[in-house]
């Protein structure tokens, strides 16, 4: 079992930047891969990041790509999203996942804990 907690969301404006972080519980955690993922007003979760139990691969939605960075630290069981040129469109809930096996997916079907979310608004 994975408890996972996010923060570090807020209010900014176009082109500041944020860092979210995700807090998970459990002593498995190195063997998670993790992703985030966020969900506009009135549309469905979608792909933001995901990272390896290692943290040596990352893979990004082509639409975050260049200006938001995934990271973890193992010994700290957290992972965190580094969003920089934030945009409008960048408005959302956002979550992180985790999935066991440690292999990355893009696919929020195949995470099997999720955390509660935190808002993110980008005013224009």
């Amino acid at each position: 079992q994975v408890q996972l907690v996010e923060s570090g969301g807020g209010l900014v404006q176009a082109g500041d930047s944020l860092r979210l972080s995700c807090a998970a519980s459990g002593r498995t955690f190195g063997s998670y891969a993790m992703g985030w993922f966020r969900q506009p007003p009135g549309k469905e979760r979608e792909f933001v990041a995901a990272i390896n139990w290692s943290g040596v691969t990352t893979y990004y939605a082509d639409s975050v790509k260049g200006r938001f960075t995934i990271s973890r630290d193992n010994a700290k069981r957290t992972v965190y999203l580094q969003m920089n040129s934030l945009k409008p469109e960048d408005t959302a809930v956002y979550y992180c996942g985790a999935r066991r096996g440690g292999t990355y997916s893009a696919s929020r079907n195949e995470y099997e804990y999720w955390g509660q979310g935190t808002q993110v608004t980008v005013s224009s």
